[in-house]
């Protein structure tokens, strides 16, 4: 990086993790109600893996003429702020970056950002496991909130892929709304799930009252729920069908400074899981990618640039 450029990772044409470039672009100054962020830590999710690959390409939720960004979820240090933004340059931040048509995301050297869109980092909390908490903390508790409280006598809740990133924090905030949940995971996590307060299962069978899916099983998942009961995924526009009255709903996660802050402080107190599986550099980030589609990680890669 130079005094006025800075390296950030990008897609031009998708064909997964060797489609990935690092390119220099030119440092901007932020304008009213912005800050621009030296980012400590970028988070890598299955979602980068699908814009390299060109997944959402194909569905046209990428339209880039020339390439388009990688990462959503930083943690990372104010280095500037426009007017309005109320963010003292210093403050440690952590912030998602929405929406998948854009320059550049957040496997960056720096971001530029509404400061509505970050909630500072509390000290008890390293930027490391920050940047894992704004994508999957607040997937979760927008999936809690698409569930609802429990309702009486219904209140049977099967979490797929609980020992993941979406799926415990799911399983720690469906308990507070009265959900009786038991996670599924592999028989090397019973453990850990147990320990969020839930039951756990290798082999779910029918019935449940509802289904959280972070483990994408779609269709096997829905056959799980009972009639009349509910199902959330976590792919917009490509749910599996409705059957047997069946509500089937998925999150689309958004921004929510306020309650970001809140998660921020539950993950440094402990309360929530924010586990860091390996720190790369931002020229890593294609094998960071080749890792992750593997599966069975307990933790994100961490792309330090």
């Amino acid at each position: 990086m130079s005094a006025d450029t800075f390296r950030t990772a990008v897609v031009r044409v998708p064909n997964g993790p060797d489609s990935i470039e690092i390119i220099d672009v030119p440092v901007a100054e932020p304008g009213p109600g912005q800050i621009r962020v030296a980012v400590a830590a970028a988070t890598v999710n299955p979602t980068d893996l699908g814009v390299a690959a060109g997944f959402f390409h194909q569905i046209g939720l990428v339209r880039q003429p020339e390439h388009t960004g990688l990462g959503w979820e930083f943690a990372g240090v104010v280095d500037a702020a426009g007017p309005g933004a109320g963010l003292a340059p210093g403050t440690r931040v952590a912030g998602l970056v929405a929406g998948f048509d854009r320059d550049y995301g957040t496997y960056a050297e720096q971001i530029m950002v509404a400061a509505a869109d970050v909630a500072p980092v509390p000290d008890g909390l390293d930027l490391l496991a920050a940047a894992t908490v704004p994508l999957n903390g607040l997937a979760a508790a927008q999936i809690v909130d698409l569930l609802g409280d429990a309702p009486a006598g219904a209140a049977r809740l099967l979490v797929t892929g609980a020992a993941g990133a979406v799926g415990a924090n799911v399983t720690v905030l469906a308990r507070e709304r009265g959900w009786q949940v038991t996670g599924l995971a592999r028989t090397g996590d019973e453990e850990f799930v147990r320990g969020l307060g839930a039951g756990f299962t290798t082999r779910a069978e029918p019935e449940w009252d509802a289904v959280v899916d972070p483990a994408q099983l779609n269709g096997q998942a829905v056959e799980l729920v009972r009639d009349g009961g509910a199902y959330v995924g976590l792919r917009p526009g490509l749910e599996p069908p409705t059957e047997r009255g069946i509500s089937v709903t998925s999150v689309v996660t958004a921004s929510d400074r306020g309650r970001l802050a809140g998660l921020l402080a539950r993950a440094a107190a402990g309360e929530l899981p924010a586990r860091v599986h390996a720190v790369v550099s931002l020229d890593q980030a294609a094998d960071a990618h080749r890792a992750t589609a593997g599966g069975g990680l307990r933790g994100r890669y961490i792309i330090c640039p």
